[in-house]
């Protein structure tokens, strides 16, 4: 069992930056995956950002490209997200996730194993 815990979300104007961090906890977490899920008001989850255990391979969603960055530190066992130039579309809920699953299939939604509780972004235009 893997256990998932977002933070880091907020109200931001646009423009703006935040830092979302994902702590995982449990057993055989440095072997998972990880991801950052959105879903919008009235659209469905998207995969925003992925990153292999190792930390070798990334993947992120053409919408996030050149403002968001993935990354991890396997000895704090936490996954972030910096968001840079934030938009207000980039408003949602964000999701922490786990897999055994290479980037690009995880950031599909393919073999989501473990999901987290989610935090919330706004930002105002």
């Amino acid at each position: 069992q893997l256990q998932l815990v977002e933070s880091g979300g907020g109200l931001v104007q646009a423009g703006g930056s935040l830092r979302l961090s994902c702590s995982a906890s449990g057993l055989a977490k440095d072997y998972y995956a990880i991801g950052w899920f959105r879903q919008a008001p009235g659209k469905e989850r998207e995969g925003v950002s992925c990153i292999s255990s190792s930390t070798t391979f990334t993947y992120y969603a053409d919408s996030v490209k050149g403002r968001f960055t993935i990354s991890r530190d396997n000895a704090k066992s936490t996954v972030y997200l910096q968001m840079n130039s934030l938009k207000p579309e980039d408003t949602a809920v964000y999701y922490c996730a786990a897999a055994i699953e290479a980037v690009r299939d995880m950031c599909a939604g393919i073999n989501i194993k473990y999901w987290g509780n989610g935090t919330l972004i706004t930002v105002s235009s």
